[in-house]
């Protein structure tokens, strides 16, 4: 028999029915919607009586975002059964949120635990994966899995950390899309709910669904005054060094509130919309950290949090993305190429400056020649550049690779004794020659070279991904699965070198960490080609902004060279293994043993130091696979 949908709405199920256990909670015990009263629309929105058919929820850390969909998941359960489909970043983060989550939620909730037959019975439809109830089904899957997406048509659609999502699943397309697809059959039934903590600006998924929204923001009465505001960080106020002073001003008469007036501000708080949305049918929610309850996040140690990032790039962009929820503008203006000339320093190139602890290097195909830039890294990712080389000769052709070869094979004397050798390689393959690089990097079959294609986007998490196997021509013959091929998200080091580039000088003149050395003997050229691209905001075809990397002059092999020579740091483990990494180079370094003692004076241009009598050409000992999380010594510390 058809009947209509219950007229209960999601908060009120969770009021009734929401029980958390210390497994998934701080605050065991039944739900109180009143500990957030901000989440009470954003729910409601998620009922079934609600017209809402898309639901974006833009948020900071620290406020409940995720459990307002556990609600609305425990609601479609009990009260609107029907197929659901749970997406997270990845299919091991579905596995874990199975586990964290909806375990615990259908466990220590007496109203789905009636509904859904324990894990462990005979035919129980519960799985890892798969929650079967009567009437419904949830199923629960990662955004980079194509096959997960587009298994089963759902009415109710819960996407998580959507700005974590991959760009494209297996040449299929957009996974918010494929997951959408899912849905249209149910028609004005169906119903999408959208949450992430943002990331970049342009490239943003859940600032650009907000931004069509009726980006609604929650305002809260000034304990004085009675003005409603939405909470800013700049109106959030304390002396400096002491953040145990932070006080939120108020805009209209510059009340000083304390924490403990959040409970009587978020209580009278109610949510407005501030635009006009491109859909009615989509409605938009933001809200930061600011708002996080008495006893979660407080306003001291935001504060603290804040003073403790400054100076630090990478610890304000994560700041704004996970306290104010807030996107980052990345950092791609150019810079003057100019100054980088005027900041050059007085060290040899072909020579590893005492202060550079391992080698690495990045070679970008041209139809004539081979550039090859050297670079030498240190803690906070300080550079140097060590040397450029380049090869004549037609990729086609044998003799450049070959020279190549020799290349790794090379020492680079270590200013204050020993030398080193190139511990990782990152070629470029993506040019016209492909199938002849596959099949001569084939061939020299050197552990330590990493062929690589560069793809657009901003994968922080992942930015160097694979390997995956390719197909390469060897002596005119297709190999099957013959080369392991990387690929490399190359925005996102375009913009951690600007970054750096940017780095400017403390007070005492010191030099921070990160910062891009160069020698004087480069040629002004190479400096060009470093700075060789911007970062430009464009819309697409929808009208929303993003962002990519355009030229401002024809060449940049150098800014190819130094993205391809981070990424072979990030191959070797630099960004994963954090300090543990630098140090066991440091005790390497103060074991080997010291094979040079004369060095060219520093300012003044070596020649290249010829290959070691010891090894002219790489060797089967010289390469062999790295052990361990590091590659062995023998291979590039000499």
């Amino acid at each position: 028999m058809l009947r209509p949908p219950p007229q209960l709405t999601v908060s009120e199920w969770a009021e009734r029915h929401r029980m958390l256990g210390s497994r998934a909670s701080a605050e065991p015990g039944p739900w109180r919607t009143s500990r957030t009263p901000y989440l009470k629309d954003v729910m409601d929105a998620l009922s079934a009586v609600h017209p809402a058919r898309r639901v974006v929820f833009m948020k900071g850390a620290q406020v409940g975002a995720t459990e307002s969909g556990n609600n609305w998941l425990g609601y479609i359960m009990h009260h609107v059964p029907a197929p659901a489909l749970a997406v997270q970043p990845t299919v091991e983060l579905a596995k874990r949120f199975s586990r964290q989550r909806i375990d615990p939620l259908l466990e220590e909730t007496p109203a789905l635990r009636e509904r859904v037959a324990p894990a462990r019975a005979r035919d129980s439809g519960n799985t890892m994966l798969s929650k079967e109830f009567p009437g419904g089904i949830l199923v629960l899957t990662g955004a980079n899995s194509a096959v997960g997406l587009r298994s089963m048509t759902a009415r109710f659609l819960f996407l998580d950390e959507v700005d974590a999502y991959p760009g494209d699943v297996a040449g299929e397309g957009d996974p918010i899309a494929l997951a959408e697809a899912r849905a249209r059959t149910f028609g004005w039934r169906r119903k999408a709910f959208l949450v992430s903590t943002p990331t970049i600006a342009g490239r943003s998924r859940i600032e650009r669904e907000y931004l069509a929204s009726d980006q609604r923001r929650f305002f809260v009465p000034c304990t004085a005054c009675g003005e409603m505001q939405w909470l800013r960080f700049e109106r959030l106020l304390w002396e400096k060094g002491a953040p145990e002073t932070a006080r939120y001003h108020c805009s209209a008469c510059d009340h000083p509130m304390q924490e403990h007036d959040k409970t009587a501000m978020l209580g009278g708080g109610e949510w407005r919309a501030t635009a006009e949305g491109q859909d009615p049918h989509t409605i938009g929610f933001h809200i930061s950290a600011l708002y996080s309850p008495v006893g979660w996040l407080s306003w001291e140690q935001i504060a603290r949090d804040w003073e403790a990032a400054q100076g630090k790039p990478e610890d304000i962009k994560t700041f704004k993305n996970t306290v104010l929820g807030e996107t980052w503008q990345e950092q791609g203006e150019a810079p003057d190429w100019e100054r980088l000339v005027e900041r050059r320093e007085d060290f040899a190139m072909g020579v590893v400056p005492p202060g550079a602890l391992v080698l690495t290097a990045g070679v970008d195909v041209q139809d004539e020649r081979l550039e090859c830039d050297v670079w030498g890294w240190a803690e906070g990712f300080s550079s140097w550049l060590v040397d450029h080389v380049v090869i004549q000769g037609s990729p086609r052709d044998r003799e450049p690779w070959d020279e190549l070869a020799k290349l790794l094979a090379r020492d680079w004397p270590r200013q204050g004794g020993g030398a080193m050798r190139i511990a990782r390689l990152c070629v470029d393959t993506g040019g016209r020659d492909t199938a002849a690089v596959y099949g001569h990097l084939r061939r020299l079959r050197d552990p330590r070279i990493a062929p690589t294609k560069g793809i657009d986007g901003w994968n922080r998490a992942q930015p160097v991904q694979g390997p995956t196997p390719v197909d390469a021509l060897v002596n005119g013959q297709k190999l099957r699965r013959g080369l392991k091929l990387w690929t490399v998200s190359v925005s996102t080091w375009k913009a951690d070198l600007y970054r750096r580039l940017w780095l400017g000088r403390g007070d005492a003149e010191e030099i921070p960490p990160g910062w891009v050395h160069l020698p004087r003997a480069i040629e002004v050229e190479w400096v060009k080609q470093l700075v060789a691209e911007q970062l430009r905001t464009t819309k697409d075809r929808r009208g929303f902004a993003r962002q990519e990397w355009a030229k401002l002059r024809e060449r940049n092999e150098a800014l190819d060279c130094a993205v391809l020579a981070r990424a072979a740091l990030w191959l070797l483990g630099a960004d994963r293994y954090g300090d543990r990494f630098w140090q066991q180079l440091r005790d390497q370094i103060a074991d080997a043993p010291l094979r040079v003692s004369e060095l060219p004076a520093a300012g003044n241009v070596a020649d290249p130091p010829p290959p070691s009598q010891s090894a002219p050409a790489p060797s089967a000992s010289d390469t062999q696979r790295p052990r361990g999380w590091l590659a062995p010594r023998s291979n590039w510390l000499r």
